[in-house]
């Protein structure tokens, strides 16, 4: 789900690119090598260390107490190298709507003040993160007996090495004027905040709208990346209005990045790109090919299947995306399907395939919120088979004229080779959520089973494995990590600043007043994380609003897995439908059209997912009714 940044113009540089040989450029590609090189190694270590744990409890029945301990140590490192990466690489998620439709200089000027801003925040942050390392260095953990300032040093090297990063492609910018300007605007308005700091404090709640609203909006709606934003307007807050130490600001980072049922992520993310890799993708995505793609429609509901089943094993609806629009398009596209309601319904696929296992956004649901993972894992099958049927619905009435005359049926023989090459790959979903189901591993672990399997089935049937991409697939695997990871980070310290403001209680007695009970309660919702999808991307929206509302969802006597399907979906359609969606924008980059061919395709397929989404929310069974309990 990440966003990737949009290349500057002639106002700036690409990020991270070379453009010769100054001293600028030599300190960034050394620092680029070793960061990158080291955080590949952690992902590498990460995937070891719990592939051991699962293998020493499950099969030697003598558990690893340390291998979590080490684990989640080793996470916050990646969390915080992975994000200076992303940084680098300009691939920390950002709303670019706004900052795409103006003028080139004043592009240029937004574009400046993207890397102007972070540099603010990470300078007024660093004192407070180092002192907060020093602290730690008195508390030892209770496996390996070492200092935990081991594991807190990661907070203020991951910043101080954005920090870095962000001024070097301050310095690399073609235009001096333009970086002057953004210089000097964040300077003024960081100076003006800090001498408006005793009028704040008399405001009371209204500085809960100041910054919470006007500032993230602002930031966001700039360009600023979405956990910077999220970062200086809970600074600011805290700072200027409370008095708070903002040692406490860096605790609730930590606390927010260091849920280890989170290292889920980046072992899904490398999981995703590791199917594409060994071929696995495209063996499934043949087979159900010439199962239907001699019916009016049948690449489409190719689609449509091969999204639900990579979705089962891919965290990441980029990587589930890629993997899948490559093989598939090209045919499509020879059959006379227009190219804009392909990469329509690519974009609907991925807010219909949210609720897949081991999809991120319920990972983190679970550990934001409580609710059981295996329980989310249970309950999102069938909610995106009721969405699945209704995107079919839409397919066979645009098709249904499709003449297929000059389409070839496989024989019989041929579609049994097929679905012999396709069936490891087939079986893979269900082997991860037999993992789970059975007590084999934990939803963290279960993903070094994939990894472990993947990697047999590539090197043994499919004899495709490519060493040479290994590198560049962990370092992928790191940045999307530090991108998604920093902004949970970021968001669960804004959680806190406005949980302590008393805006979760305003909140909640708000929400406890809508009339109609619970149906009343998910109508609210449906509209409000339909529009927190379309703006912040789900992850952020979850951590910041999921542990306030699943407690009064629970109140107004709706499950808990069932709420969480329905705000899944729609922030999936938020996120997913233009024009803010940014996934939507995703889809268009990795279909290589151009998204203005997708909008007149797209909204049909919106209206379906909708209409799905009123039949989950009205019928809890759907997501209830094969839970374990």
């Amino acid at each position: 789900m990440s966003h990737h940044a949009t290349a500057l113009d002639e106002g700036g540089a690409m990020p991270g690119a070379a453009s010769g040989g100054s001293w600028t450029d030599r300190l960034d590609r050394g620092l680029a090598a070793t960061v990158e090189g080291a955080a590949a190694l952690i992902v590498l270590a990460e995937i070891a260390i719990l592939l051991a744990g699962v293998t020493a409890r499950y099969v030697f029945h003598a558990p690893l107490v340390w291998s979590d301990e080490l684990a989640s140590i080793l996470f916050l490192w990646l969390s915080m190298l992975g994000a200076v990466v992303a940084l680098r690489r300009g691939e920390h998620m950002r709303m670019t709507g706004l900052v795409s439709r103006v003028g080139p200089t004043t592009r240029a000027l937004l574009e400046t003040l993207a890397i102007t801003a972070p540099i603010a925040f990470l300078a007024m942050i660093l004192h407070p993160a180092l002192d907060y390392a020093m602290e730690e260095q008195f508390i030892v953990t209770p496996a390996l007996e070492i200092s935990n300032a081991w594991r807190a040093a990661a907070l203020p090297t991951g910043l101080g090495l954005m920090a870095v990063v962000a001024l070097i492609r301050l310095m690399r910018m073609r235009n001096l004027r333009i970086t002057l300007a953004a210089v000097a605007l964040t300077a003024a308005v960081t100076v003006a905040f800090w001498l408006a700091g005793p009028l704040l404090k008399p405001l009371g709640q209204a500085n809960l709208v100041i910054f919470f609203v006007g500032v993230v909006a602002a930031c966001v709606f700039g360009g600023v990346p979405i956990a910077f934003s999220f970062a200086l307007a809970t600074f600011g807050y805290l700072a200027l209005t409370t008095s708070t130490p903002l040692l406490v600001m860096v605790g609730r980072l930590d606390e927010g990045m260091s849920h280890l049922i989170l290292l889920a992520v980046p072992l899904f993310v490398f999981l995703g790109l590791l199917i594409e890799m060994t071929g696995m993708a495209r063996a499934m995505i043949q087979f159900l090919a010439s199962l239907l793609g001699h019916v009016r429609g049948g690449l489409s509901y190719v689609l449509i299947g091969a999204m639900y089943l990579v979705s089962g094993i891919s965290g990441s609806k980029i990587a589930d995306m890629a993997a899948i629009a490559p093989v598939l398009f090209p045919e499509m596209k020879k059959r006379g399907a227009p190219p804009g309601d392909l990469v329509a319904l690519l974009s609907a696929t991925g807010a219909q395939t949210e609720t897949i296992p081991p999809s991120i956004v319920l990972i983190t649901i679970g550990s934001v919120t409580g609710v059981s993972i295996a329980a989310l894992f249970a309950g999102g099958l069938l909610p995106a088979v009721v969405l699945g049927a209704a995107l079919c619905a839409v397919v066979w009435w645009r098709y249904r004229h499709e003449d297929l005359s000059h389409i070839r049926r496989p024989p019989a023989s041929e579609i049994a080779r097929l679905a012999v090459a396709a069936l490891p790959a087939i079986l893979l979903p269900f082997v991860i959520r037999a993992a789970v189901v059975e007590g084999v591993a934990t939803a963290t672990e279960v993903s070094t089973i994939g990894i472990a399997y993947s990697t047999l089935m590539g090197l043994l049937v499919y004899r495709q494995f490519d060493w040479a991409r290994l590198k560049p697939m962990l370092i992928e695997t790191a940045s999307l990590t530090g991108a998604i990871i920093f902004i949970v980070g970021c968001a669960t310290a804004m959680a806190w600043g406005l949980t302590q403001s008393g805006f979760s209680r305003a909140l909640a007695l708000w929400m406890a007043d809508i009339p109609g009970g619970g149906y009343g309660f998910l109508a609210i919702s449906i509209v409000a994380f339909i529009i927190l999808g379309s703006v912040l991307e789900g992850i952020p929206a979850i951590v910041l609003f999921g542990p306030l509302l699943f407690p009064i969802a629970r109140d107004a006597g709706v499950h808990e897995v069932h709420y969480a399907m329905v705000v899944i979906f729609a922030m999936g359609i938020g996120l997913f439908a233009p024009p803010f969606g940014v996934g939507y924008y995703g889809a268009c980059a990795i279909s290589k059209v151009s998204p203005d061919e997708g909008l007149k395709h797209i909204w049909g397929y919106v209206a379906a997912l909708l209409v799905g989404l009123i039949v989950v929310a009205a019928i809890p069974w759907i997501s209830t009714g094969f839970l374990p309990y």
